[in-house]
């Protein structure tokens, strides 16, 4: 009966504080797992995302991110979660990982890792600013513009409010999130933000899982986003950003941004190793 090693890990961690930051399960090695029983798998565990390590030929490792319900081109916490894992595998502490959105890099500072993501690409939201702010549960005058589409691995919405108090009263209505934060694939999600201070920023993420509209403790691929979203809308290059999430779902994360002379963004975060154990297989 094959055995399959696998490791918890808290990712955007707040140091001192193991059970903050987003969870994530990693494979240490996943050959002989197909596509259906990784997601099987991921459905089992029921955390964002887990991770399976596979070779590659052109990078360190061929990494995959499945969602309990869909597999994801790039995610942020699972990047770094799975670096996390494969250096104390493999000793290496910079690392190109495979995946579906490309080959992505990633280097540490003891337990803190740091991806670079692609140069951004966007597109402007269709719906309109009243329309937002319906489909967030707040009123036309608590969301900022513009509101955009940005990808820098993993296409989202974003939308900037006026203040942490609009933040906070953030209430996404399922049906209109489906309608003006839906995706080709049908996936609908909102990363929604404002910049408390100088280099600090607050924000919520809300995506459907099975159907209901659930708010993610730490997104890195968000995260990224944000700072082509500044790339973007000013050519503003963020430097030393702390991205704060996960407040209102009891896992306060911490979230380093920096935005680097050609567009890249720099998303950094502590990582924090819980436990390990191995799964049968028949």
């Amino acid at each position: 009966m094959p055995e399959y090693a696998y490791r918890i890990v808290n990712v955007f961690a707040v140091p001192g504080e193991p059970l903050s930051g987003n969870p994530l399960c990693v494979f240490e090695d996943a050959r002989g797992l197909d596509a259906r029983t990784m997601q099987a798998l991921a459905l089992q565990l029921n955390l964002s995302e887990t991770t399976f390590i596979l070779p590659s030929q052109q990078a360190d490792a061929h990494v995959r991110i499945f969602t309990p319900t869909f597999e994801m081109p790039f995610a942020g916490h699972p990047t770094l979660g799975t670096a996390h894992v494969l250096r104390s595998l493999t000793g290496q502490s910079a690392l190109r990982l495979e995946m579906q959105a490309g080959v992505i890099q990633v280097t540490s500072q003891g337990d803190d890792w740091t991806l670079r993501a692609k140069a951004p690409s966007s597109r402007p939201a269709e719906a309109t600013r009243a329309q937002l702010a319906q489909m967030l549960g707040l009123a036309e005058t608590d969301v900022a513009e513009p509101a955009l589409w940005v990808n820098t691995g993993s296409e989202q919405l974003l939308v900037p409010v006026t203040s942490a108090t609009a933040l906070e009263r953030c209430r996404p209505v399922g049906e209109l999130l489906r309608t003006y934060g839906r995706l080709h694939d049908g996936r609908y999600l909102v990363y929604v933000f404002t910049r408390s201070a100088e280099r600090a920023v607050r924000a919520r993420f809300f995506f459907d899982k099975a159907g209901q509209v659930v708010e993610d403790p730490a997104t890195g691929s968000a995260c990224a986003n944000l700072g082509g979203y500044y790339w973007q809308v000013g050519r503003e290059r963020p430097q030393g950003l702390r991205v704060s999430q996960g407040e209102h779902v009891g896992r306060p994360s911490q979230l380093e941004l920096s935005v680097d002379e050609l567009g890249h963004s720099h998303v950094s975060g502590h990582v924090i190793e819980l436990g390990r154990g191995t799964i049968r297989l028949p």
